[in-house]
């Protein structure tokens, strides 16, 4: 078998493009819990108490909801130039981003589908002010003890015309494993769920309508247990967030969930995965079979309907 591709360490931040860019704010800060690290151009950058960069999430004002791009930091800067180069040699056209906030240069490409990505390694670690320092120095922040508290970025998740061909791409360029897969009768792909780590996903793609490309089904955040996501459901229905679905637990995955809409019209996913992990280095990808799949989840109701209908930027019409 050819030698795994490891230049990926984790997924590192995205951008979420809000045309309601305030209350958007008010919406990750106040209700998520989440921290400001600092602001350029259109751009607030915002952070869980755990995450150890400056930041990962980068909520920017656009006249509509989207994700901007999603970056990954490389394991090292030879990791870095290896994977530019690989994605040059295979026609892929890549830019040199200099003007980053938080870290250094980086190099964005678009996938097969349009969706922007950025590969960067150097970085700047979270350095907390006096009054956010926490009382373990192993703890990037002190907890903030508002909100939903979330922990962390953990995933993304889009929306893909050619599933088998984005997932194809990701494995061959950024050498991203694929943890499970859904294969309806016919054959096609329906969706994909991929890590660089051993977590078990950092991003996954579902099956877009003809010509939908470049679209966001949702952005996940982690907390620390099952219970704090059916506390988040509790701080949602006081803030009058609309809570779309949950919480349940996914089939796939096994993920304990609930779906919230922030105010700019993206889907926010809260999560807690448990302890499952993708330890093993031969990892052989789950696949879902239609029939399997249409038993929707593991338990607790099924899916509302917006759920396979709601991406951002919105589908066209008819």
């Amino acid at each position: 078998m050819p030698e795994p591709i490891t230049d990926i360490a984790h997924l590192g931040h995205v951008e979420l493009l809000t045309p309601k860019p305030e209350e958007s704010l008010r919406f990750f800060v106040d209700v998520m819990g989440m921290t400001e690290s600092g602001r350029q151009g259109d751009s607030v950058f915002l952070r869980g108490w755990d995450d150890y960069e400056t930041y990962s999430l980068m909520l920017t004002a656009a006249p509509q909801p989207g994700l901007g791009h999603a970056a990954w930091r490389t394991r090292s800067p030879q990791a870095l130039a290896r994977r530019v180069a690989a994605l040059r040699a295979a026609g892929t056209e890549v830019a040199a981003h200099a003007d980053s906030f938080g870290h250094g240069e980086g190099f964005r490409f678009r996938d097969p589908d349009g969706h922007v990505h950025e590969l960067y390694y150097e970085t700047e670690w979270y350095q907390a002010p006096p009054e956010l320092r926490p009382a373990l120095k192993n703890q990037a922040q002190r907890y903030p003890a508002r909100g939903v508290n979330v922990r962390r970025l953990d995933h993304y998740n889009c929306l893909a015309v050619d599933v088998r061909g984005m997932r194809e791409f990701l494995a061959a360029h950024l050498g991203l494993r694929c943890t499970e897969r859904i294969e309806m009768d016919d054959g096609t792909e329906v969706g994909a769920w991929m890590t660089a780590t051993n977590k078990s996903y950092d991003v996954a793609y579902g099956k877009a309508p003809p010509g939908a490309h470049g679209r966001l089904h949702h952005v996940t955040f982690a907390l620390d247990s099952r219970e704090a996501v059916l506390q988040a459901a509790d701080t949602f229905l006081e803030a009058g967030a609309t809570i779309e679905n949950g919480p349940h637990k996914h089939a796939i995955q096994q993920t304990f969930f609930l779906y919230v809409y922030e105010p700019g019209g993206n889907r926010v996913e809260l999560a807690h995965a448990g302890a499952r992990l993708i330890l093993a280095p031969d990892w052989k990808t789950i696949t879902w079979s239609q029939a399997e799949r249409a038993r929707g989840q593991a338990w607790g109701m099924q899916m509302s309907e917006s759920f396979r209908t709601h991406v951002t930027p919105p589908l066209p019409k008819g």
